[in-house]
């Protein structure tokens, strides 16, 4: 296959080299019913008020997610880690950034607001205080025909919410992905890791990781789709293992929340997934086992499809990509067709005979 357009691609240059996905940024009519979902799908609590509510996964990380009360429920935007004082500041000179500021969320450190093409909000944040790691359980041993590791012992979980460990990726959809694509390599430092091409080599999906040298990262930890209008379409939080990921559908089953798609294996980062909707038909998944990438790694080019998400388990379900219809996306639709470059009659037609 190949790419017909400029992006994805890595920036000679970046004005910085992001370190990390630090959290996401949620709006919400209603705080307990999304503490409710967040705590059966296995993040933890760290404060809550009137106003807003943070939670945390088992790792050093003092939150990874944020939900403020609105009365709209919506996806704000997201928080990324640089290194240092002089990072936030060069940040601070971009066209409508904010001042470098302090934060008074858990973990303090200063950062400085940005948004990026496609309307997302995204903090640049350094100097957190971590918080102290919360103790998980190891990955389960596993007998094998060529080792046998466990004698005399057996497999029993409890039937409780998965240990999640961390936020791991986000997935956006854009109408304007040329830009905003370009955006996150010049100012972040992301790489592109593999991109998903539709037949006339225009990109459907970029996975992007973060440039930690020759440290590995994340196959993905950004992940940006070709669409008609800027929205949320999941986010990925690591578990210890597979039974993590098995048990965690149980649990949430049980609780009666809706289940999207899995569990299965995917193809581009190799993780074993199960993706669940929040209250408000969000997607988050539950993951373990994805790929990890030094800087080195060239970038790969696949063609796009239905079959090309997984190598086993349940194909992935056509309500998965169905883009919600609402007078709001609809004038969106119209509106980017009109004055995106990338977006197209032509190129929705082949987004809808592959996933609609």
């Amino acid at each position: 296959m190949k790419l017909t357009t400029p992006q994805p691609v890595r920036h000679p240059r970046p004005t910085t080299k992001a370190s990390a996905l630090a959290y996401l940024i949620f709006d919400r009519p209603d705080l307990a019913r999304a503490e409710q979902f967040l705590n059966d799908f296995g993040l933890r609590t760290v404060s809550r008020d009137s106003e807003q509510l943070f939670l945390r996964g088992t790792s050093a990380a003092p939150f990874c997610y944020v939900v403020r009360r609105a009365a709209k429920a919506r996806f704000v935007g997201l928080g990324l880690r640089v290194n240092d004082m002089i990072d936030l500041r060069m940040l601070s000179r971009l066209p409508d950034a904010s001042d470098v500021e302090p934060s008074n969320w858990p973990g303090g450190g200063h950062r400085v607001r940005l948004t990026d093409p496609s309307g997302f909000r995204v903090d640049a944040i350094c100097g957190q205080i971590p918080a102290a790691a919360l103790p998980h359980r190891a990955p389960l041993p596993f007998n094998s025909v060529d080792a046998a590791v466990r004698i005399n012992g057996t497999q029993r979980l409890p039937a409780e919410p998965p240990e999640v460990i961390r936020l791991g990726h986000v997935v956006l959809e854009l109408a304007d992905f040329q830009k905003t694509c370009a955006w996150y390599t010049e100012h972040f430092g992301f790489v592109p890791s593999d991109v998903q091409v539709l037949p006339d080599g225009s990109p459907a999906v970029a996975f992007m990781r973060l440039d930690l040298g020759s440290t590995p990262a994340d196959h993905h930890t950004l992940a940006l789709a070709q669409g008609f209008a800027p929205l949320y379409s999941h986010s990925a939080y690591e578990v210890v293992d597979a039974d993590a990921v098995g048990m965690g559908q149980r649990v949430l089953r049980d609780k009666g929340w809706t289940h999207a798609w899995g569990i299965g294996r995917h193809i581009l980062g190799s993780q074993v997934f199960d993706y669940w909707q929040d209250p408000w038909g969000d997607k988050h998944e539950h993951y373990c086992d994805g790929d990890l990438f030094t800087s080195a790694e060239p970038l790969g080019v696949h063609a796009v499809s239905r079959e090309a998400m997984s190598q086993w388990g349940p194909a992935m379900p056509r309500s998965f990509t169905k883009p919600r219809f609402t007078p709001g996306s609809v004038a969106a639709l119209v509106r980017n067709l009109r004055r995106s470059p990338d977006v197209t009659v032509e190129k929705l037609k082949m987004l809808a005979r592959l996933f609609a």
